[in-house]
């Protein structure tokens, strides 16, 4: 039987398990009497053992099944359960985890496991002493948390070449200041001046891990290049937060892992993977029936993405239809064309449906990050996550998990206080967090709240005006959620002293663009000594979205309904001015006007009609109304984006096919407010 045809349905379930013993360890760990968390535990780590050995994965099976081995004592009651058990149980799932994302990533899930399996063998024969040892052991490894730089066959063979052609390959270990609060964002700005000066072939530990912050200050970076290595270091150097860097020549000869080495494990792993085979042939028939009741198939998301684009190019043709029925006037055609909208309206939420992942698959992760940051910062921390279950589409999933990093990071560094500050303020030692998810129209919010110092208004303006952000004539009109949304500007609070300001400050400006090119908006709300709240408004799908159309100076604009308020139509006479700006009084507001035809520097033929179209829209707190020529109407349309040269132009988020062929510009209502 060949097992490779398993292989995703095996990545899958594996991380499905690892994602439970991670939760359940949590648990445990918060619950140490309850037998019925370990007994979960033991479930999730015997099947995983079980899957690993058919498949042929030695490595992850031998460490699974020593893990195996504690829990049953645990479960058994022959283990005492501590806060050093508990840690190297938590590295010895992160060694699975690693084991897994190599065999996600094509390698042969092979990884040196024999120390972790040594200490979880101490741990099973209760040896307090020996734990203990092994404990400070684990301290020590953690620190530097780097391995030793390896290289396959394929990387072996470029470094080759590129010496035979005159290229220089040179390791650069860089390491971060301790106190670096966004590693990612300075590890993203390594890998930028690395690149400008050469072609980055290997990183320890790697890209996935770095992203996602799997690293403690210290990583190692192999690159191809022609320039000396000071000059680099030199480059290096001018990324702030980087506190040493050490530099390798790699040459050929030493390359690590001979042929003969390579053929070797090939050749064990094969002799493994056949002598699998032959046991899973022996496997009793009615297993293979087990699972025949099942109601869920796994689908590729890639499938999905090509279903999609289908179901967009039907609806553009569906567009056309109603145009093309309109025009004709034909019953039965008029017929036939609402029956065709019925039915692909409801296919079009049925393939959206599919698409919905709930956010806990970004969630899940948080509470074992906060665990460590708790223990590393020396804080007492509650962390209650609120709406798990909330679905989110794939794409806006995939992005949206390190701005939560981000924010979660800022609020346990630099909102929540230290137990003995908390103490003697009069608040609980325990530091509450809230990360919650909801449903609301056609958006995802998630808020992280905090019970922490809050933000200090008068420190982020003078930060803000030291740093040539604002004036001191604009400090003096801000509203309060204007000053607290100055944390997120770009270049705002990057001193190298991090104090209660520069802290909250640090990579917020990223968090803002990655949010808001998912079309999604964020706002702050603070309290200065009681907590602040970061909230994030999300469309639920990216693709097809509903819209209004107008028309300005004969050209056809969409205006995305989620931004909204209503229309109207007033009198030119009701135009009112104020600071040398067009304004309206809205429902007692005063809203500012913008005419879209002096954005876009169209032809305006005067026009004497003495009422105007008016579009009210809002992005956060702040409102603005647009200024056009009619309404056309509402439509579901396809966002397509303008491609790579034109994704500067101002105030526009991409482009749709109306039904008669033409193509209209969608609005950008943030840019324009802002």
């Amino acid at each position: 039987m060949d097992v490779n045809q398993y292989l995703e349905i095996f990545i899958d379930e594996s991380k499905e398990h690892l994602q439970a013993l991670n939760d359940q360890l949590l648990n445990l760990e918060s619950n140490p009497t309850e037998l019925v968390i370990v007994n979960e535990i033991f479930r999730a780590a015997h099947t995983l053992k079980g899957m690993s050995a058919t498949m042929g994965y030695t490595d992850l099976a031998n460490l699974t099944h020593i893990l195996e081995n504690v829990f049953d004592g645990i479960r058994n009651e022959k283990i005492q359960i501590t806060s050093q058990v508990f840690d190297i149980m938590f590295l010895a799932v992160d060694d699975l985890e690693a084991i897994v994302e190599s065999i996600a990533s094509g390698g042969d899930g092979h990884r040196d496991v024999s120390t972790v399996i040594n200490q979880l063998e101490q741990i099973e024969k209760g040896n307090t002493a020996a734990i203990n040892a092994v404990f400070e052991e684990v301290a020590a490894s953690t620190e530097v948390g780097i391995v030793k730089n390896e290289y396959d066959q394929y990387e072996r063979t470029i470094i080759e070449q590129s010496v035979e052609q005159g290229f220089q390959c040179f390791e650069f270990t860089i390491s971060l200041r301790p106190d670096c609060l966004l590693k990612t964002a300075r590890v993203f700005m390594v890998f930028e001046v690395l690149e400008q000066c050469g072609e980055v072939i290997k990183s320890v530990p790697s890209v996935e891990q770095l992203e996602e912050e799997q690293f403690d200050s210290e990583f190692t970076v192999t690159i191809i290049t022609k320039e000396s290595p000071d000059e680099i270091k030199n480059k290096l150097m001018k990324v702030s937060e980087i506190d040493e860097i050490r530099s390798n020549s790699v040459s050929v000869s030493q390359l690590s892992m001979s042929n003969d080495e390579k053929e070797k494990n090939n050749n064990a792993v094969e002799t493994n993977v056949q002598t699998k085979q032959s046991s899973v042939d022996n496997t009793p028939t009615e297993r293979k029936s087990g699972k025949a009741g099942g109601k869920t198939i796994r689908v590729n998301i890639d499938r999905l993405d090509v279903l999609m684009n289908l179901f967009e190019e039907l609806v553009i043709d569906r567009g056309r239809l109603e145009q093309i029925s309109q025009d004709i006037q034909n019953p039965e055609l008029e017929e036939t064309v609402e029956r065709m909208i019925r039915v692909s309206g409801d296919l079009q939420n049925i393939i959206l449906n599919m698409r919905m992942v709930p956010v806990e698959t970004v969630f899940n992760r948080f509470p074992r990050m906060v665990r460590q940051l708790e223990r590393d910062l020396g804080k007492k921390l509650d962390l209650e996550i609120i709406g798990a279950e909330t679905e989110l589409d794939r794409t806006v999933i995939d992005e949206i998990g390190d701005p939560i990093v981000h924010l979660l990071r800022n609020a346990i560094d630099h909102g929540i206080e230290s137990p003995e500050v908390r103490k003697a303020i009069g608040k609980p030692e325990t530091g509450s967090i809230k990360l919650k998810a909801y449903h609301s129209g056609n958006h995802v919010f998630i808020e992280i709240e905090d019970d922490g110092a809050g933000i200090n208004r008068q420190k982020v303006i003078d930060s803000a005006i030291s740093k040539g952000i604002i004036t001191n004539t604009e400090a003096v009109n801000l509203t309060d959620q204007a000053a607290y949304e100055l944390i997120m500007a770009s270049g705002f609070s990057t001193a190298e002293t991090i104090t209660d300001v520069s802290g909250r400050g640090v990579g917020l400006d990223v968090v803002k663009s990655t949010i808001q090119s998912l079309g999604g908006v964020i706002s702050i709300d603070s309290k200065e000594g009681s907590g602040s709240k970061f909230s994030i408004q999300l469309p639920l799908t990216l693709s097809i979205i509903s819209a209004m159309l107008v028309e300005v100076s004969n050209e056809k604009y969409a205006i995305p309904l989620s931004s909204i308020i209503e229309t109207a139509i007033i009198r030119k006479s009701e135009i009112l001015t104020a600071h040398n700006q067009k304004v309206i009084d809205f429902r007692g507001k005063v809203v500012p006007l913008v005419a879209l035809s002096e954005v876009f520097e169209m032809d305006v033929t005067d026009d004497k009609d003495e009422y105007i179209s008016i579009v009210i829209v809002r992005k956060g707190e702040k409102m603005a109304g647009l200024v056009v020529n009619s309404f056309i109407g509402q439509q579901e349309i396809v966002l397509k984006s303008l491609g790579n040269y034109l994704n500067e132009v101002f105030a526009i988020s991409g482009a749709t096919i109306l039904g008669d062929g033409q193509v209209a510009l969608i609005i950008d209502c943030n840019a324009l407010i802002k």
